[in-house]
């Protein structure tokens, strides 16, 4: 059974997308980490990497290209200084040369040493083989999937199962949404409760709590440099942020100076409907508006879907409970990660297999459950909630107009938010012993829809928008 951590699901890196991006730039990673275990490392001559499938159909537009070489610079995209990104890329493309993992340098002309190959390979939407030359003439190869999330395998998706060191099972293995009831049923704990037990196997609890802060940190980070930035995002769309525009009408001249300041300043602003779904669309607005310019972001389960759990995260603490503290946050991460996890074991957060359903539907599935449980929500409730949110998302193709991660992405993450919201409140108004579709079903649904589903409706840009609306209309 895959035991995946909060951690796995929720993770820090740079836009624009989690297996465009964050994915082949971990590749990169484990590439080097493979020549030094080789010890061929310093052998090296040339480097070509070769992408596939949706990773070369929309793989310029999603940066993909970009975060190659980062990866191959040995840049961390969890630490990178993002203002450095444009020069280390420059510096790449005018020299032709790269300083293998900030050590050796070779010659690299990224025009014809990244590849897009329009083939699929086996097992996975998201290919890219990497090939190094040594001195000697020989040659070491290694192909690598980028399965979604910024999740990274060498072989088919059945097969990847994360792997810890000397650790064989969490206390309470979930699977499915069934045994996540059951064993919340026999030990008597609330879903965030398990999930923090489960955790607790891997790291402390002091551990636990660094890191939880440190996603919400970013999270909060993101939305404010979202809603505090203007102009245009880059990548020939001309796309105009919006979230700084909402954000000025909304916040008026209340002052604040910094993230944390910030978070209290809008809970004294007006609460009416209308404001309350102009808040939430800004909160996901700026994420992906961020994303969308090689910001840092966090996966949640995806960079395409950053947007959703911060944004209903962020609508509880200024709207729902101005009295809510990091302990809520906590419960909210827990939650949400076990239910993407469900998704993932079940089905796939790839939108290159599954659409935008596997994104936006299953962020918005982990965000309703999530608020389920900080509202008062049951186990059942809370289960309820997710089925509802993805219920409402199943088919939803992934169709980015020119590759990029900007539209229609941006604005589903404001929609996500909100049925998020909507399911929530739903599943706190039912009796879920009068559910006629478990979790379960619907994450099965879910699958078998993205089997069925046309390729070109799964990130090729091939159809939909991507092809109903050309460059030159924008």
């Amino acid at each position: 059974m895959e035991c995946i951590s909060v951690f796995d699901m929720l993770k820090i890196g740079v836009g624009p997308s989690s297996s465009h991006t964050l994915g082949p730039w971990r590749a990169a990673e484990r590439f080097i980490k493979k020549l030094k275990k080789k010890k061929v490392f310093d052998s090296v001559t040339h480097i070509k990497i070769s992408t596939y499938g949706s990773l070369s159909l929309t793989g310029k537009g999603h940066a993909t290209d970009l975060a190659i070489m980062l990866g191959l610079t040995g840049a961390d995209p969890v630490t990178i200084p993002i203002e450095n990104i444009g020069s280390i890329i420059q510096g790449i493309r005018d020299n032709k040369s790269l300083k293998l993992n900030n050590a050796l340098t070779i010659p690299f002309d990224p025009k014809t040493d990244i590849v897009f190959e329009k083939e699929f390979l086996p097992f996975h939407a998201n290919g890219m083989i990497f090939e190094a030359t040594l001195d000697s003439g020989k040659q070491l190869k290694q192909t690598y999937y980028s399965i979604g999330g910024g999740f990274v395998v060498r072989e088919a998706r059945t097969k990847a199962i994360k792997k810890i060191k000397e650790f064989k099972s969490f206390p309470y293995p979930v699977q499915n949404g069934a045994q996540l009831l059951a064993s919340c049923k026999e030990h008597q704990k609330s879903i965030s409760e398990l999930v923090l037990e489960n955790e607790r196997s891997l790291r402390t609890d002091a551990e636990i709590d660094e890191g939880l802060r440190h996603i919400w940190d970013t999270m909060l980070e993101c939305m404010y440099i979202g809603c505090h930035t203007e102009g245009h995002l880059p990548g020939g769309l001309h796309v105009r942020r919006r979230a700084y525009d909402s954000h000025q009408k909304l916040i008026g001249d209340l002052p604040y100076d910094s993230p944390q300041e910030w978070l209290l300043t809008i809970r004294k602003t007006e609460v009416k409907f209308r404001a309350i779904l102009k808040w939430v669309s800004c909160f996901a607005l700026s994420v992906n508006e961020v994303n969308a310019s090689l910001g840092r972001v966090v996966t949640a389960p995806t960079n395409g879907s950053a947007g959703v759990i911060p944004a209903v995260l962020m609508y509880y603490m200024v709207i729902e409970n101005h009295q809510a503290d990091f302990e809520h946050v906590k419960k909210f991460l827990l939650v949400a990660g076990e239910i993407g996890s469900i998704f993932k074991k079940g089905a796939t957060i790839s939108a290159a297999m599954g659409g935008c359903q596997a994104e936006i539907g299953v962020s918005s599935a982990m965000a309703a459950a999530a608020l389920t449980e900080l509202m008062g929500g049951t186990p059942e409730q809370v289960t309820m909630a997710a089925e509802i949110a993805m219920e409402h998302h199943l088919g939803l193709t992934c169709d980015p107009i020119g590759g990029l991660v900007q539209i229609p992405c941006i604005e589903r993450n404001s929609m996500g938010a909100i049925k998020a919201i909507n399911a929530a409140e739903l599943a706190l108004d039912s009796n879920p012993n009068n559910a006629k579709v478990p979790l379960d079903k619907v994450v099965n649904t879910m699958w078998e829809t993205a089997k069925d589903m046309n390729t070109k409706y799964k990130e090729t840009s091939e159809g939909g928008l991507a092809v109903g609306v050309n460059l030159s209309d924008c």
